[in-house]
């Protein structure tokens, strides 16, 4: 819909990834017809299986990395100081390996599993620098769904170009469907 010129316009994306305009009761007339919260889940324990994946794409920007030096308390030169950081074996300033492997919690909280889903532990490889102007890929890829344990298991990753920044394993918890949803 058009906005009239008196209301503050807003630029979002919708799931399809495309940009509208619309404004502020525009935009809250579409959330209030969003589902409950109650209503919103991911996939349940008893949707998933081994060979499952999904992905996230971020670039890497110089307030990401000052806004997660300031979150994290993690304000170690090699992240925020060009003069210095020329001075490490890295030879110019890096992300934060860890706002890296948060694109990993990104992915499964919000794609597979999604939503509903508990991360329980995560095993971490940091194996490159991130420097900021890079685009990580993070993807996850489940390698087994133990019912006995009520587990789900994950192979993660994240990738500048053809290069294996972060990788490691993810333990989940899943919630199973509720009979009555299954009826």
């Amino acid at each position: 819909g058009t906005a009239n010129s008196d209301s503050p316009q807003i630029l979002y994306c919708s799931a399809q990834h495309t940009s509208r305009t619309g404004s502020i009761n525009e935009i809250r007339n579409r959330m209030n017809a969003l589902p409950e919260a109650d209503d919103i889940h991911g996939y349940y324990f008893e949707d998933l299986s081994v060979g499952m994946t999904a992905s996230y794409a971020k670039t890497i920007t110089e307030t990401d990395i000052v806004l997660f030096a300031g979150i994290s308390g993690d304000v170690n030169p090699v992240h925020l100081n060009e003069e210095c950081a020329t001075e490490t074996m890295f030879e110019g300033r890096i992300a934060h390996g860890m706002l890296t492997a948060s694109f990993i919690s990104t992915v499964l909280g919000t794609k597979l599993p999604g939503p509903g889903c508990i991360y329980l532990r995560q095993d971490l490889r940091f194996l490159a620098p991130v420097r900021p102007g890079d685009t990580v890929h993070s993807q996850i890829t489940i390698t087994d769904v133990n019912a006995e344990k009520k587990r789900v298991y994950a192979h993660t990753v994240c990738r500048v170009g053809d290069t294996s920044v972060v990788e490691g394993e993810a333990t989940l918890f899943v919630p199973n469907r509720r009979k009555a949803d299954a009826a």
